[in-house]
This record gives structure tokens, C-alpha cells and sequence, in this order.
């Protein structure tokens, strides 16, 4: 594979507070990547710095060029949808077009059109005549008319109900990502996109908790659902976080074959959200 981001030993410091601490990684070109942290993790610094909005320490390749140095020529193969989608609330949604095919070299205004017709967005609309799901769509149409490496979205369906959202990501998946393509998501909605990713990252304080690919996660992590004598044993095999439902126990394991949890109880694949919470707390332990 090529790696499309590579991050060693990237810090960014903002006085005492270490937004991001001495992180390293690779994205892989092809990929879709979830970044997964709580809120003041330091998920949106680490956003920053790969599009080149803040400079930072360490060793940072976004597409074979310095982000913050060479932002202008990186951005030409980049799209960004940030957690609110700024449009000028006074302009057309033909005039909104016009300017992109000018200021973007990769933009196809004809593709915007046709993905604006699946849509009840008109033309003739200004954009404060649209509702926030039809912002979202027309911005959405706009990003995927542009033939980007890299599209980066920070929160892009914040606010929208989820039959926006559904057909946000269908929409992203069917007509715009294909191996040539590499999506960075970060979401508060995990169970909505997990199985979108090819690949997750936790982070939390400013450093990375998990780097792995959805596929190597069902073969590291289990998780059981035991009582009584069975979740005893269970306990012995030293499960790395335990919660209570309905009267059993369920417990996440770490590196613990399934055939060693075999007749203890209901075993089955941890969910993304689940492991998530499970390491946060295991590191605040």
C-alpha cells in the first residue's frame, strides 16, 4: 500500500496543554479511516495540522508535501467538510457553482449538476432559503464534483436527522470513494459509520489509544456475555473492561483466543462504541 498521510512523532502544544503528544501513523491511500475521541481529545488540532491550519512538531506528509508549507499546492488535491458548512447565506446555488469551477482546477460543474438533480436543491435557490439537510447535500454535491486524493470530514452530519445522514454516507460511499480515494472521518456518531471503515483510530488526550484496521480488530478483540460459575472463569483470562447487563456479565478481552471462552457464555464481536468506551476507561485506570 502507499501511504497517502505519515505522521512520526507529531506534537502540538498550546502552553502547558499537549493537544497532540508525540503521535505516529500511517493512512493508507484507498482507505476510509475513522478518528475516534471525546470531545477536547485532540482530534480537530490533529485535523489542523494535516491541512495545513497549524504548524506542528515532528514529521507530517500529507500526499508527499508539508501541509503548512506547501498548503496551496495541497489543497488542489484535498476537500474538507467541516462539522458546519459555511456557505454565504446571500448566494445562488448556480452562482455558488460558477465561483467554485473558477477557484478550483479539479472542480466538474456538470457532476455537481447531476448530483444536485437527485436532490431538491434548485439552482435558483439561495443558500438561506435551504435547510441545513439541504445545505449539508449541495456542499456534499460540491465535494464530490471534485476529483480529490484526500476528502477530510470533521463532523459532517452534525445536526441532521438520520435520514440525512443515512443518505449522506450511502451518497459518499456509492458515487464518490473508490481505491483511488482515502476518507478521513471523526464522529461522535460511531455506530453510524462503523461499517463504512476500513480502519479506526482512537485518541484521547492527545495521544493514540488504537491504530488498526477493522479486520485485525475482530481477530484481536472479543467480547462474552457469562453468569454465575462461567463468568468466573471468565474473569480468570483477565478481561480488560466488565459491565452489567441484563443479570450477566459482559466482558471485553484482549488477545484471548475464542477458543478459550468456548462454553463460558455468548461470544461475539465487539462494537466499535464499545471498545472505544472500554479503553478510555482502561486508561483512565
Amino acid at each position: 500500500m502507499t501511504s497517502l498521510v505519515t505522521a512520526r512523532k507529531v506534537s502540538k502544544h498550546f502552553g502547558p496543554v499537549r493537544a497532540v503528544d508525540d503521535v505516529s501513523f500511517d493512512i493508507e491511500k484507498g482507505r476510509i479511516l475513522g478518528l475516534i475521541g471525546p470531545n477536547g481529545a485532540g482530534k480537530t488540532t490533529l485535523l489542523k495540522a494535516v491541512l495545513g491550519l497549524t504548524d506542528c512538531e515532528g514529521d507530517l506528509s500529507v500526499l508527499g508535501l508539508d501541509p503548512f508549507r506547501q498548503r496551496r499546492k495541497l489543497m488542489q488535491q484535498i476537500c474538507f467538510i467541516a462539522d458546519v458548512a459555511v456557505l454565504p447565506r446571500w448566494i445562488k446555488v448556480s452562482q455558488l457553482l460558477d465561483y467554485v469551477e473558477a477557484i478550483h482546477p479539479n472542480f466538474s460543474k456538470p457532476r455537481a449538476g447531476e448530483l444536485l438533480q437527485q436532490t431538491k436543491v434548485s439552482p435558483t435557490a439561495k443558500v438561506k432559503e435551504l435547510s441545513k439537510g439541504m445545505v449539508t447535500q449541495l456542499h456534499l454535491s460540491i465535494i464530490m464534483a471534485i476529483d480529490a486524493k484526500l476528502l477530510v470530514l470533521d463532523e459532517p452530519t452534525l445536526g441532521l436527522d438520520i435520514l440525512f445522514r443515512k443518505e449522506f454516507y450511502a451518497n459518499l460511499l456509492n458515487d464518490y470513494f473508490d481505491e483511488e480515494r482515502t476518507i478521513l472521518i471523526t464522529t461522535h456518531q460511531v455506530e453510524e459509520i462503523e461499517n463504512l471503515l476500513t480502519d479506526v483510530m482512537f485518541i484521547n488526550d492527545g495521544r493514540i489509544l488504537l491504530d488498526s484496521s477493522m479486520d485485525t480488530l475482530s481477530e484481536t478483540y472479543v467480547e462474552l456475555m457469562a453468569s454465575g460459575e462461567n463468568a468466573q472463569k471468565a474473569r480468570g483470562l483477565r478481561p480488560i473492561a466488565e459491565n452489567e447487563m441484563f443479570g450477566k456479565s459482559v466482558m471485553l478481552f484482549e488477545g484471548v483466543g475464542r477458543e478459550r471462552l468456548d462454553g463460558l457464555g455468548e461470544i461475539r464481536i465487539p462494537s466499535v462504541a464499545d471498545l472505544f468506551v472500554a479503553k478510555i476507561k482502561e486508561t483512565r485506570r
